[in-house]
């Protein structure tokens, strides 16, 4: 009974001690979790100003006209197959109308060829894209329920999530915590 009472009285001599070190493990993991979340959003910012830095120089690939030239051919060439279609509309900005029209001319022949069916292609003259994106067409079926967007900023956008491990792995190294790379 009496070691029963002793070591009762030591538990509330001490109690203090065990929530101060709770306190202070707690103070702890808030503060790592808090450092573990700037790192995080530091390392999204770095990403995000890469891919701004990387959309800005997307212009300078329109200024080359003839590699812009080929671009658009593939652009539309693609979005005929992605969509199948006997009747199509492709829409673009103002300043490559002349430019998406022989793109368009180029691309018949080739689809028809490929996939043994006619295609009425209308190059929409009403409805362009924003002049402020850096190019690349619209593709739409023809009643416009259908989109395959091939502007530059979308193709962009689809190689960046594709290839988001890589450029992680290339600016910050391998992550040791990581068990699967698929």
């Amino acid at each position: 009974m009496k070691r029963r009472r002793n070591k009762l009285n030591s538990k509330r001599k001490f109690w203090w001690i065990d929530s101060a070190l709770s306190a202070t493990c707690s103070q702890m993991s808030n503060l790592m979790n808090q450092a573990r979340l700037k790192v995080l959003k530091a390392r999204d910012d770095l990403i995000t100003d890469l891919l701004n830095e990387a959309k800005q120089r997307l212009a300078k690939v329109v200024k080359d006209t003839a590699r812009y030239q080929t671009l658009l051919d593939g652009l539309v060439l693609q979005g005929f197959y992605q969509l199948l279609e006997s009747r199509l509309v492709v829409r673009c900005r103002k300043q490559d109308l002349s430019m998406v029209k022989a793109a368009v001319q180029k691309s018949i022949p080739i689809y028809k060829n490929a996939t043994k069916r006619d295609v009425d292609v209308h190059i929409d003259q009403d409805n362009f894209l924003p002049e402020d994106i850096a190019g690349g067409v619209e593709v739409y079926n023809s009643d416009g329920r259908i989109k395959v967007s091939n502007t530059l900023e979308s193709r962009l956008d689809l190689v960046a999530q594709q290839m988001m491990p890589e450029i992680r792995v290339a600016l910050f190294g391998a992550n040791a915590n990581r068990k699967f790379l698929d």
